[in-house]
C-alpha cells in the first residue's frame, strides 16, 4: 500500500485539531507553510501521520495551494480543505486554522463524552447479562436436581425460567452472531454520512437520549457558525458550510428553513428565533450580538455553553441509570434464587 492510499482514511477529529494547532501557531511565529511542513516532518515519528505530512510537502514543493495539498491527501474532510482554501485566499490562514482546532477539540470532547455515556450502561448490561445467565443455564438445573432428589419440584416461576434458559443455552451460538452481526452493521453504518444520519435519527427518536441528542445537534451548529464567521465569510456562506458540517437531519432542515427565511427578508437573528435553534437566552444573545458586531464570539460562546449543558446532561443520565441498572439486578437475582430457595427451605423445615 502506497503512502497516498494510506492517507485516504480520514483522519479523527483529534488527529485534525493537533494538525491545524500546530501549523497555526507555525504560520503565527511567521514561517512558511512549507518549512513549517518540514519542521513538523522531523518532529513526528515514524507512521501514518509522516506519511500524510510527506504527501502534502510534495504537493507544497510542486508549487500548489495548502487546500490543494489537503484535498490530494484524501484523509481531511471537504469542509477543512474548504476552509483552508479560504484562509489562503483571504490571507487568514491562521485564524482559520485556530478556528478549526477549536472546532474539531469541542467536537473531540463532545464524542468523548458520548462514548463514556455509552460504555458505562453497556458495560453494565453485559454483567448483568452474564450474571442471569449463569443463574438460568447453570444454577438452576443444579436446584432442579435437588428438587428431584427430595420428591419436588421446583415452583412454576423457576421451571419456566429454566425452560428459558435451556433455549438460550441450545440457540447461544446464534443469539451472539446475530448482537455481533447487529454491532458490525452499527460500526459500518458510523462509517458512512447516510449511516451517521441514520443513526442520529435513531437516538434522536429515543426518549431517554432525545433532548441530549437536540442539544448536540444545536452545539455543532453554533461552533460550525463560530468557525465560519469567524474565518471571514458572511452570513449565507457560513450557513451553507454548516450544512456540511452538521450531521443531524433535523438541524440540516432548520438550516435550509433560515435561509429561505433569510431569503424573504427576515434577518439572521429573527430567523434564528422563528426557527427555534436555539433556546431564547441564546437566541437574545445572537441579537445582542449582530447590533454589536460579535456574532462570531457569541456564536463560540453558545457552543462553549452546549458543551457544558451536554455533560451536565450525561452526567445526570449516567447518575441515573448506575442505581437503576444495580436495582433491576438485584431484583431479577433475588426473584429468581427466592423461587427456588423458599419452597427449597420449606421441604427442608418438613422433613426436620
Amino acid at each position: 500500500m502506497t503512502a497516498a492510499e494510506k492517507g485516504k482514511r480520514q483522519l479523527s477529529p483529534s488527529e485534525i485539531s493537533g494538525f491545524c494547532a500546530q501549523l497555526a501557531l507555525i504560520i503565527k511565529a511567521g514561517i512558511s507553510v512549507r518549512e513549517g511542513i518540514s519542521i513538523m516532518i522531523g518532529d513526528s515519528s515514524e507512521g501514518r501521520g509522516k506519511e500524510i505530512l510527506h504527501i502534502i510537502l510534495s504537493h507544497i514543493e510542486e508549487g500548489r495551494t495548502l487546500a490543494f495539498a489537503l484535498e490530494q491527501c484524501g484523509c481531511f474532510p471537504k469542509y477543512v480543505v474548504d476552509m483552508v482554501g479560504i484562509g489562503e485566499a483571504s490571507g487568514r490562514l491562521d485564524e482559520v486554522m485556530d478556528s478549526l482546532c477549536a472546532y474539531y477539540e469541542r467536537n473531540e470532547a463532545i464524542n468523548k463524552s458520548i462514548k463514556n455515556a455509552v460504555t458505562y450502561p453497556m458495560v453494565m448490561i453485559a454483567m448483568m447479562a452474564v450474571v442471569i445467565g449463569v443463574l438460568v443455564v447453570k444454577v438452576l438445573p443444579i436446584f432442579n436436581q435437588v428438587f428431584r432428589q427430595l420428591g419436588s419440584e421446583m415452583s412454576a416461576f423457576s421451571q419456566s425460567i429454566m425452560n428459558f434458559g435451556a433455549v438460550l443455552s441450545r440457540y447461544s451460538m446464534w443469539i451472539v452472531a446475530v448482537i455481533l452481526i447487529l454491532v458490525l452493521i452499527a460500526l459500518i453504518l458510523k462509517q458512512t454520512k447516510r449511516g451517521r444520519a441514520a443513526l442520529s435519527r435513531f437516538t434522536g427518536s429515543l426518549p431517554l437520549t432525545r433532548r441530549l441528542s437536540a442539544k448536540i445537534a444545536a452545539g455543532r451548529f453554533a461552533s460550525a457558525m463560530s468557525l465560519m464567521l469567524s474565518s471571514g465569510l458572511d452570513t449565507d456562506s457560513s450557513l451553507d458550510m454548516a450544512g456540511q458540517l452538521v450531521e443531524n437531519e433535523k438541524t440540516k432542515g432548520e438550516i435550509k428553513m433560515l435561509k429561505q427565511l433569510m431569503e424573504d427578508g427576515t434577518s439572521f437573528s429573527d430567523a434564528l428565533t422563528r426557527i427555534n435553534v436555539f433556546s431564547g437566552v441564546y437566541a437574545s444573545m445572537l441579537a445582542v450580538g449582530f447590533k454589536t458586531g460579535a456574532v462570531d464570539t457569541v456564536m463560540k460562546k453558545i457552543a462553549q455553553r452546549y458543551e457544558d449543558e451536554i455533560d451536565t446532561h450525561i452526567s445526570n443520565i449516567i447518575s441515573v441509570l448506575e442505581p437503576t441498572l444495580v436495582a433491576v439486578l438485584s431484583i431479577i437475582v433475588g426473584m429468581i434464587l427466592l423461587s427456588v430457595m423458599l419452597p427449597l427451605m420449606g421441604i427442608m423445615s418438613s422433613i426436620g
